[in-house]
């Protein structure tokens, strides 16, 4: 008899365990729609702790009310933090037993408009408080700043750095934003004169000099970025002059720009060097 009670217990055991990694697996292969799903659930949780519920069912609302609460300030905090805004993510178990765990996660989100999607296996060593590596780690890009940063999410890839990664694209994107802002502001400052042939988030920004015809300024600010992570911008003038335009510039200003470009960067930084630019060659 005791020993068909133990049969019985052990069968219902390893049905309980089998059920309790079904559910494991089922609720991290939920996708967590962040930036919308959480306010809609608090709304309706409020509502219902509120209304018609039994005394019970509203502590059990409330209680769940604050705990999201605060999953919410938490998740703010992170983004204002770090800058990356997570907008999908994805939890898939690939193997578990009593050595490893396997996971595959899916990140998708953004930063300062960049949008990205990071794919990676994630090992768990159980045995003797094992470290947990990246083994594998794919990542995928949206936007024209891709090419500038091509090379280091190539050798993030190779060397499955994710850390690295987060930590450069967040550096990275901040000066696209930065760049992308003070083409906009010249542009609506100066309308006449400053065009983005390759839009706002492009690295060219052109000035027109209305005193030379056909004379053109490009201001390229590029975003060099290291294999190993660095973040540099680089800031040039490159003028574009035709042979009639070279007679009419008796003073040199525009043979000379690049190099008192660079001077007035040393000096007053990027947007005052870009400002007193446009004002040498077309305002005054």
């Amino acid at each position: 008899m005791e020993e068909a009670y133990e049969a019985e217990i052990k069968l219902l055991q390893e049905e309980i365990a089998e059920l309790q990694e079904h559910l494991e697996n089922n609720e991290r292969e939920v996708s967590l729609h962040f930036d919308k799903d959480i306010p809609k659930l608090l709304t309706c949780l409020r509502a219902k702790s509120t209304t018609g519920y039994g005394e019970g069912k509203m502590d059990t609302a409330s209680n769940l009310v604050m705990e999201l609460e605060k999953l919410e300030k938490d998740l703010a905090r992170q983004t204002k933090m770090n800058g990356i805004v997570l907008t999908e993510c994805r939890v898939k178990t690939l193997e578990k037993n009593k050595s490893k765990i396997i996971q595959q996660h899916r990140l998708t989100g953004y930063c300062c408009q960049l949008a990205f999607q990071v794919e990676f296996e994630l090992t768990d060593v159980q045995e003797n408080n094992g470290p947990r590596t990246v083994t594998s780690l794919n990542i995928v890009m949206d936007g024209s700043e891709f090419g500038e940063i091509s090379t280091f999410v190539s050798q993030a890839e190779d060397s499955r750095s994710l850390v690295a990664f987060f930590r450069t694209l967040r550096r990275f994107s901040e000066w696209c934003e930065h760049r992308s802002r003070t083409f906009r502001h010249f542009q609506d400052k100066y309308p006449d004169v400053v065009s983005l042939p390759e839009g706002c988030r492009a690295d060219i920004m052109t000035i027109q000099c209305p005193k030379l015809p056909g004379c053109t300024l490009c201001v390229v600010w590029s975003i060099k970025v290291t294999k190993e992570g660095g973040v540099t911008p680089k800031l040039e003038v490159l003028p574009r002059l035709p042979e009639r335009a070279l007679r009419m510039d008796q003073k040199k200003v525009m043979e000379k720009a690049p190099c008192s470009f660079q001077s007035l960067l040393r000096v007053l930084g990027v947007e005052a060097a870009i400002d007193s630019l446009i004002r040498a060659v077309c305002v005054d």
